[in-house]
């Protein structure tokens, strides 16, 4: 059976791999940071991701990079919930937030949105568990030690691939508990955070086994560092090539999602990987 998610009344059906176009309306993303700070900027990359053929995609207000500040909930909410109503009210696509704040899911829901992905895997803000039971709003947990603003010195594991399992299993019980329908969740292994370039390719090769907990798999790899040591390309906004070969993999090894910053050329990819194998 094809599992659609209910996205605020936006369907998003992962009969196939699906392509979540990136937004950040941030000054200091890794990437893109300051590009699409305006209403008018970030509304054209929003309607031009829907144009180039994104499933669905995701705005965030906060970076998430190492390093990177906290973010007052007042500030996230004053560069969000602009952009959030435009997007919402010109392009049809189910639209994601990229938040850790109770409130700031509470206010993006009222808004229009339909999936919360949290990169605390629902742990920061000791009310987002309660907030997403009662919205009934599907959720992507992320695997992630630390913060931050402190992962990287959090890199060190003896079994990556089980470690993050173990913690995605632990984090979807507790979900359940607190009313949140598994049908509502999605793990993300969290490439990048708190991972070295050793740990990122373990849970790539053994990607299989988190496609195997029957929960949707969402898997976030684009531009990354990874992708640069890798490939040997220094600046983050050229390593295009890499990112999709890198999406390729993941969705031959079970991805339900890939979030991504160049849409038309991975939605392009997809489609003629799901034509040679006629899929």
């Amino acid at each position: 059976m094809t599992l659609t998610l209910d996205c605020n009344g936006r369907p998003l059906v992962l009969g196939r791999p699906c392509v979540m176009g990136v937004l950040n309306i941030t000054p200091d993303s890794f990437s893109d940071g300051g590009t699409y700070l305006s209403v008018e900027a970030a509304l054209a990359r929003a309607q031009r991701m829907w144009e180039e053929g994104a499933d669905i995609i995701d705005i965030g207000a906060e970076s998430t990079r190492p390093g990177a500040p906290v973010v007052a909930l007042e500030d996230e909410l004053r560069r969000l919930l602009p952009v959030l109503e435009a997007v919402a009210a010109a392009v049809p696509l189910p639209i994601s937030i990229d938040t850790n704040k109770a409130a700031v899911m509470r206010a993006a829901w009222a808004l229009g949105a339909g999936l919360m992905n949290d990169v605390t895997a629902l742990r920061a803000d000791p009310l987002a568990l309660a907030t997403i039971a009662e919205l009934g709003v599907p959720v992507c947990l992320m695997h992630m030690r630390g913060t931050p603003q402190n992962m990287q010195t959090e890199t060190h594991y003896g079994d990556v691939v089980a470690e993050v399992k173990n913690f995605l299993f632990e984090r979807i019980k507790h979900c359940v508990a607190a009313g949140i329908p598994r049908q509502h969740l999605l793990i993300d292994p969290g490439f990048g955070f708190a991972k070295d370039l050793e740990a990122n390719c373990s849970l790539l090769r053994h990607l299989d086994a988190f496609a195997s907990m029957d929960v949707p798999l969402l898997v976030g790899l684009s531009r990354k560092r990874m992708i640069g040591e890798l490939s040997g390309v220094g600046l983050a906004t050229a390593r295009g090539a890499g990112s999709i070969a890198a999406a390729l993999w993941a969705v031959e090894h079970g991805a339900h999602i890939v979030r991504v910053h160049d849409v038309a050329e991975t939605v392009q990819a997809l489609r003629v990987w799901r034509g040679i194998g006629l899929r």
